[in-house]
């Protein structure tokens, strides 16, 4: 989910701190017209349809009646957050090929036309089922516990003169009634605003079209006053808003009123090869992005058929790109109805707990003095960002001994402390550098303003490699110990943001091993100049290594299966996508080798298919926290990799990404009990049939446990 998509007008200009140009990335793998041998070519899941059914799942969470019922609520908000920016970026990609006539076809063999016929499809279906766990499920479930979403239609007088009241006290001001006629042209609908449809007539002059964009600096839903206690009732602003529209038109009729929803192209691309520099280039197009062309059009399913024809006719929008919702539009305002004061109704508070290592002693020690005795391995949430990561680079930026901090910056709070640390370590004189991925999507405004605020502190900033992204989570401290000179390291699979550290599920490695600090050092002398390293000693970089360095694994655990010894693959991971990767499962299911995979989000892969995939085994667990690591265990080999690489094309091919190879026997134990809690039968999860459906496991009437529940109660256990 995007942290925001606001704009700063009021910008400096851009600094001109440098970009550093690579050979360009190979192309994305596409489905190749022949199969290798022994592979069927219908072997792969739609990419796109997958990830649907991943947002299906998030709204099965909404449906859970064992969920606390505004945790229910919250699901139907990411739900369809999660369908906004699926059609921002995926939905516009695939019509822009279609568009100019791009023949690429999916690895599973769909042309851009025929993939999207199937998502508008399926959308429908999602967007019918949306509505109702809203309306049949969740709003009544508010409602018997006092939290209420009401209609005009509904409200009592003396509550309808205390909202007429507050229309025209904080509403009425801020509305602009757009007429359409001759004189007044249709007028520009931005994306994602919330919008009425009105048909007024004037008796001497028939009828006309006009607008009402819903602001979006009022609440959504207006706080209606009740007399009951313990409870509060809200009313949608559009509904005030309809109720009030003769004010806005005066002396004319109200013929009818709906609300309409769109969503524009926000996909873009940077010329980077242009003489430019990067952050101008990327502003221009962060402009551009509010004018990007309809991809989806949600009207309220009572819109009539004269009023829909007049709307797909001004907005060129096609007719299959429109969406029927049943009752409210944009529900991803339930964040608002998440925010009412009723802990019963939540998720118990959750404190993360600090890690052992870096607990509280008589005489406090440092964290350099911790990792000097060994690494330390963190799981967060669970595991304190702000006592663990957090605190290593703020200690790092007080530290009089260290010389140099040097990390890398992908999507971070808009109060970062790390920002902070970093520009205080600057101030104190120390070397330090900053790669900022100001690419990052949606959150381009946020990293360009901190890209700025840290180079006028003094920080030596780039802007990322020409052609690449940087989304590595990587940080290096170089600290002067006597005589010697002494690196310690993070790299983890989150970004350094303390706020998503409570809510995203990662983990991450802090260690002084020479041999890791040797092979971030190389790194970031990739990043900001031009070594070319290709080989490290405990790391796979992409895009060069990664997909050829799990492939040589996967390969490894089919000659020891064959060679009769113990072999066994776990792969955790937000999606699978890369068709590479797939065809070597493939091979070592083939083989006889078992592959367990733990996917959060797209899974391309058939498991379970004869001849194919009988040994590989995929599920998805989704909850309170989002799945995020990514980790890779080769059980014949005994190897564990941690990082920030996802197995799909644009992370293989189009980014810098880093896996670690983990060493410490002490921690790869507890990696292997992440995953043997995870993979337990017991746990709730939904699993992958070989026909692409996910089924919610385990069946009813089985025991159930909950993983993270677990993983709480462990870290809980583990810090008393």
């Amino acid at each position: 989910m995007p942290d925001g998509l606001a704009l700063d007008p009021e910008a400096p200009a851009a600094p001109n701190a440098p970009v550093h140009v690579i050979p360009s990335a190979p192309p994305a793998a596409t489905a190749a017209e022949s199969a290798p041998e022994g592979l069927p070519t219908d072997r792969y899941l739609n990419r796109e349809l997958s990830w649907l059914d991943f947002n299906s799942r998030v709204l099965s969470l909404a449906e859970d009646a064992s969920i606390p019922l505004l945790e229910r609520a919250k699901f139907l908000a990411i739900f369809a957050s999660n369908l906004d920016e699926f059609y921002m970026v995926r939905v516009a990609g695939l019509k822009r090929r279609d568009e100019t006539g791009l023949s690429v076809r999916s690895a599973d063999g769909l042309s851009p036309r025929e993939q999207l016929g199937l998502i508008a499809t399926r959308t429908q279906e999602l967007a019918n089922k949306h509505a109702r766990v809203f309306m049949d499920q969740v709003r009544p479930s508010l409602a018997e516990e006092g939290i209420l979403l009401v209609a005009w239609a509904e409200l009592a007088d003396e509550q309808r003169k205390a909202m007429t009241k507050y229309f025209h006290d904080q509403v009425f001001p801020v509305l602009t009634p757009l007429a359409v006629d001759p004189a007044h042209p249709f007028p520009y609908i931005s994306g994602l605003s919330l919008n009425l449809a009105v048909t007024v007539r004037d008796h001497a002059a028939g009828q006309h079209f006009a607008r009402v964009k819903v602001p979006d600096n009022v609440s959504r839903f207006v706080k209606v006053p009740v007399e009951e206690p313990d409870t509060v009732a809200f009313l949608p602003v559009e509904e005030l808003i309809g109720a009030h529209l003769d004010v806005l038109f005066h002396g004319m009729e109200i013929v009818e009123n709906h609300a309409f929803r769109i969503t524009r192209n926000a996909d873009f691309e940077v010329e980077e090869d242009r003489d430019e520099d990067l952050l101008q280039a990327l502003e221009r197009e962060l402009a551009r992005r509010r004018f990007g062309s309809p991809v989806r059009l949600e009207v309220s399913d009572d819109m009539t058929e004269r009023m829909l024809e007049l709307l797909l006719r001004e907005l060129d929008v096609d007719p299959a790109d429109v969406v029927h919702v049943p009752g409210l539009l944009d529900l991803s305002s339930m964040w608002q109805v998440y925010g009412v004061d009723r802990p019963a109704l939540k998720d118990k508070p959750f404190v993360p707990a600090t890690h052992p290592a870096f607990g509280e002693r008589e005489t406090p020690k440092s964290v350099f003095a911790t990792l000097r005795e060994g690494d330390v391995f963190v799981h967060h949430p669970y595991d304190s960002f702000s006592t663990s990561v957090q605190r290593f680079v703020e200690q790092a930026a007080a530290d009089p001994q260290v010389l140099a901090i040097k990390q890398t910056l992908y999507r971070t709070s808009g109060d970062s402390p790390i920002i902070n640390a970093l520009i205080d370590a600057a101030e104190a004189g120390k070397q330090v550098v900053a790669l900022v991925e100001i690419k990052a999507r949606f959150d381009e405004q946020a990293n360009i303003k901190w890209a700025r605020k840290l180079e006028q502190a003094g920080v030596h900033v780039v802007y990322g490699l020409v052609g690449l992204k940087t989304h590595c989570k990587t940080c290096l401290v170089v600290r002067r110990e006597g005589s010697t000179i002494r690196r310690y390291c993070h790299i983890g699979t989150g970004n350094y943001n303390p706020k998503t550290a409570r809510l995203y599920e990662d983990v991450g490695i802090l260690t002084a091993a020479p041999e890791v600090g040797a092979d971030l050092t190389d790194l970031f002398n990739s990043l900001t100049g031009y070594s070319r390293v290709e080989q490290y000693r405990n790391l796979l970089v992409a895009p060069s290594g990664i997909r050829a360095g799990i492939i040589t694994r996967i390969e490894r655990e089919i000659e020891l299966h064959r060679a009769g010894q113990h072999a066994g693959i776990r792969l955790k991971a937000n999606a699978l996508v890369d068709e590479q990767v797939i065809d070597a499962l493939y091979r070592a299911s083939q083989a006889g080798v078992p592959v367990d995979i733990v996917v959060r989000g797209i899974c391309a892969l058939k498991p379970g298919m004869p001849g194919l995939s009988e040994t590989i085994h995929v599920r998805s667990i989704l909850g309170r926290f989002l799945e995020h690591s990514r980790i890779l265990q080769f059980r014949g080999s005994d190897e564990f990799w941690i990082g920030s690489a996802d197995m799909m094309h644009r992370n293989l091919d189009r980014r810098i990404e880093v896996l670690l190879r983990v060493t410490d026997a002490r921690i790869t134990t507890q990696i292997d009990d992440l995953f043997e809690s995870a993979l337990d039968p017991t746990t709730r999860c939904w699993v992958l049939g070989a026909d692409g459906n996910w089924v919610a496991a385990p069946a009813d009437g089985e025991q159930v446990r909950d993983h993270q529940e677990e993983m709480i109660r462990r870290h809980l256990a583990q810090g008393s």
